[in-house]
């Protein structure tokens, strides 16, 4: 399955230095899918001098020649459509229609940031001195190291590669040891763009020999993180050793609030599908739900039967719904907020057990927890995984209160028909981002991002470029 990928090096697919590899698993069957070469401190280091040299070609590459080149990349994106999804579903274990969406939203990152190339713009302020003007010009920052999780391999990659390089930056990329070859075809569809040898990077392998030669490499100038609020703290710290930029994506806990108004069928018929998708392994899915006391009743019943009517399965089988969490860790950690709950006193409505007809994977019923409280830890904490827990609230204020009640602010969204309500409630709900009767937040023209323990910078949008220019101001006089 990765016979002709490996570690990315100055333009060439490559072996490790010394020949170590690493075995994949698939969630689904817990048998390896094939092994991927790991990375020795000396390999990182070699594609630190690549990324080096090959960014002193491509940021005085023109903005228009780079906005072609990502143009190239993702017409050849499109072209491996097919083989890029099956290794997203492989990989994770998600449905494939959720993989050929991902794969589409990632194409669209190549598209949207193309044009953005071609719009970095400067600007002449007036001086005070006579015959002086003051000129701001943006430049690419230099190096980055882009560091990805597994639940999104090629979204997150493509969120990160395509702002940088329509910036002129270099990137480096380190995916996660457990979906590395999504990356791997990604970095491959790059090599359409014919950029100068260098630009784009890969490496696999564990923090020591990949992570830490990277954070401390004074020619790195910028990090980007997906991942966790943990990491994110130690990326941060190790980041002020060489005061990189660093722009990140971390951990939600979304409220969902149902009010009394909201259209009922529109609530369950899009929170079920969004909820479950890739198994609950979403930074921004609802996680805690809150339900007006006089919808409550209701709501359980038809996100019951929604829930028990899915299907679990292999992604790559088009009938399934809901694939496997993705190792044995997960499983064990949804198995204890569970049993956690039901301890103090939560009601199990649906699923809150392995499912027991799968013979092999990280399979867990889609699960959902009525009688739940705000101290209960799969309502403080996020769960990253198949729980929708519902609680009852009477009065707006009240349930606004509520959902602020944590630490992070990714996202967060209600349903209402009333537009004086939803205006109050997004003023309210601190968040990066909210929807109101919608989930769709993620898209190459939007800026996708949180606040407070869920991370800082946006990604996409006209702002996802920024992260990636430093801004310099010439005083000219004449």
């Amino acid at each position: 399955m990765y016979q002709k990928f490996g570690l990315y090096i100055d333009g060439n697919w490559r072996r490790a230095s010394d020949g170590a590899t690493a075995y994949v698993l698939s969630p689904v069957t817990q048998s390896a899918l094939g092994a991927v070469p790991v990375a020795t401190t000396a390999d990182t280091q070699e594609v630190l001098a690549a990324a080096s040299k090959g960014f002193a070609a491509w940021r005085t590459t023109a903005a228009f020649a780079r906005a072609d080149a990502l143009h190239r990349i993702a017409d050849e994106m499109l072209r491996r459509a097919d083989e890029a999804k099956r290794m997203i579903s492989a990989e994770t274990g998600k449905p494939i229609a959720q993989s050929e969406r991902e794969w589409g939203l990632s194409i669209d990152q190549f598209r949207w940031f193309a044009e953005e190339a071609r719009r970095i713009y400067g600007r002449i302020i007036e001086s005070r001195v006579p015959g002086g003007r003051f000129e701001v010009s943006r430049e690419p920052v230099g190096i980055v190291g882009a560091f990805t999780a597994w639940n999104f391999p090629a979204a997150l990659v493509a969120r990160k590669a395509a702002p940088a390089l329509a910036a002129g930056c270099a990137i480096i990329i380190r995916p996660s040891t457990q979906t590395p070859g999504v990356a791997m075809v990604m970095v491959d569809c790059m090599r359409a763009g014919n950029v100068p040898d260098g630009v784009v990077n890969l490496v696999v392998g564990p923090t020591a020999t990949t992570y830490v030669p990277i954070m401390a490499d004074k020619s790195v100038r910028k990090v980007s993180l997906t991942g966790s609020t943990r990491v994110g703290q130690q990326m941060i710290r190790d980041a002020a050793d060489t005061v990189k930029k660093v722009s990140m994506e971390l951990g939600g806990n979304a409220p969902l609030i149902v009010y009394d108004d909201a259209d009922l069928e529109l609530a369950l018929n899009v929170s079920v599908p969004t909820k479950f998708a890739n198994a609950g392994q979403v930074c921004v899915t609802p996680d805690r739900f809150f339900v007006h006391e006089r919808l409550h009743d209701a709501f359980v019943d038809g996100f019951v039967s929604r829930t028990n009517a899915l299907k679990l399965g292999d992604g790559l089988d088009p009938s399934v719904q809901m694939g496997p969490l993705i190792n044995g860790g997960r499983l064990s950690e949804i198995e204890s907020i569970v049993s956690d709950a039901v301890k103090a006193g939560a009601h199990v409505a649906a699923g809150g057990e392995r499912a027991s007809e799968f013979n092999a994977g990280h399979f867990y019923k889609p699960t959902v927890l009525t009688n739940v409280t705000d101290d209960m830890k799969v309502f403080a904490d996020e769960n990253f995984g198949p729980i929708a827990a519902i609680t009852r609230f009477n009065e707006e204020d009240e349930v606004l209160s509520r959902a602020n009640a944590s630490d992070m602010g990714l996202s967060a969204y209600a349903f209402t028909r009333s537009p004086d309500r939803a205006r109050r409630t997004v003023s309210a709900l601190k968040a990066g981002m909210v929807g109101i009767n919608s989930f769709a937040l993620a898209a190459s023209e939007a800026p996708f991002g949180g606040t407070n323990h869920s991370g800082m910078g946006r990604e996409g949008g006209i702002e996802g470029i920024g992260d990636y220019l430093d801004t310099k101001l010439a005083q000219i006089v004449f």
